[in-house]
């Protein structure tokens, strides 16, 4: 874990992936719990919130290229990795997922262990798709993958 500051693309990237791949848009349902009032508007106690993730992922305020794979939205200038204000994978607020911080650490360490041990390619004559198939979660269609040891 300590590499992770030695390694700010291959951070950029696993942050870009969760950005991209976004798998629980609408995020988990929650229900007030009182009468609440949010700047003009009343939430009655009962109602149920979806707070949808996919808008704050991909706002075209918040990133330069929402609807790309671009790993340089977690990169300054100088090529160091940065924290961005609208990346919530894991939700916000009270409802963050408790297992966040064990998650990306172990993100880190599949992914750049993955990456130490295999190359990986698309199949001769297939390119893989960024298409999704949305449902109670967003997944990706079927694709094939080489993966060879180094």
């Amino acid at each position: 874990m300590t590499d992770r500051e030695n390694l700010p693309y291959t951070n950029a990237v696993i942050h870009e992936i969760q950005r991209y791949g976004n798998i629980v848009p609408l995020n988990v349902s929650h229900m007030a719990s009182r009468d609440t009032t949010l700047d003009k508007y009343t939430i009655p106690k009962g109602t149920v919130i979806m707070a949808s993730l996919h808008s704050v992922l991909n706002d075209e305020s918040m990133w330069e290229t929402p609807h790309s794979f671009n790993p340089q939205h977690f990169l300054d200038q100088d090529g160091e990795f940065r924290k961005r204000e609208a990346f919530l994978p894991f939700s916000a607020g009270k409802r963050v997922c408790l297992g966040e911080q064990l998650a990306r650490m172990e993100l880190f360490l599949f992914f750049t262990s993955l990456l130490q041990r295999f190359s990986f390619s698309a199949p001769a004559g297939e390119k893989p798709s960024l298409e999704y198939t949305m449902g109670g979660i967003r997944s990706p269609r079927p694709y094939r993958l080489c993966a060879t040891p180094r």
